[in-house]
């Protein structure tokens, strides 16, 4: 069978690693984040100093729009708007609580990784051929620090793949380097991918 017979057809990737780091750190939270439109454009107003004008222009609505959802005069935003609220919000959510998880995970605790996906593989010897895996394993706090810092500096998801394919060789498909010299494995089609700090 020819190697194009074996691998399923390419597809684009969305951004399931970018969202699935940005799910994990929310999963850290101590308490929710707030949930009513009214409580999150409060309190994302705090983060902008009060100004309405520049929470519109990032939520991409209007100044009158964001004054109206303070008051309470407006309570049920549209699909896009509610999406871009609560993303909004939760990102900015417990910045110290976050902090402490991503920096834990990078000096001494690593994260897990729960992937679906199809992994092909390289190698100097001979390797099982590519196929769909559902994986779950550690990341060292080598690779958990790569893996954030990438996302912090504004990696795109195909930057982002190549890393996160070798902290899954590191531990899962090598044991820590004990085997499979020389293997390197790569994953696309990602189904499904979670990370926990």
């Amino acid at each position: 069978m020819s190697d194009h017979a074996q691998q399923p057809p390419s597809a684009p990737r969305r951004s399931k690693v970018l969202d699935a780091l940005a799910q994990g750190e929310r999963k850290v939270f101590t308490r929710p984040a707030p949930k009513s439109a009214k409580a999150q454009v409060k309190f994302l107003l705090t983060r902008t100093k009060d100004s309405a004008k520049d929470l519109a222009a990032r939520l991409g609505t209007s100044r009158r729009t964001v004054e109206r959802y303070r008051a309470g005069q407006l309570t049920t935003p549209q699909k896009r708007l509610r999406e871009t609220l609560v993303e909004a919000t939760e990102s900015e959510w417990q910045p110290k609580v976050r902090a402490q998880a991503r920096e834990q995970a990078s000096t001494s605790g690593g994260m897990m990784v729960h992937v679906v996906a199809y992994f092909g593989f390289t190698a100097s010897g001979s390797s099982d051929d590519g196929r769909q895996r559902h994986i779950t394993t550690p990341i060292s706090p080598t690779y958990a620090a790569r893996i954030l810092q990438l996302q912090e500096d504004g990696a795109t998801e195909e930057e982002l793949h190549p890393v996160v394919a070798e902290a899954i060789t590191e531990s899962y498909f090598t044991d820590w380097g004990s085997r499979a010299d020389g293997l390197r494995a790569d994953f696309t089609h990602v189904q499904s991918i979670e990370f926990e700090f």
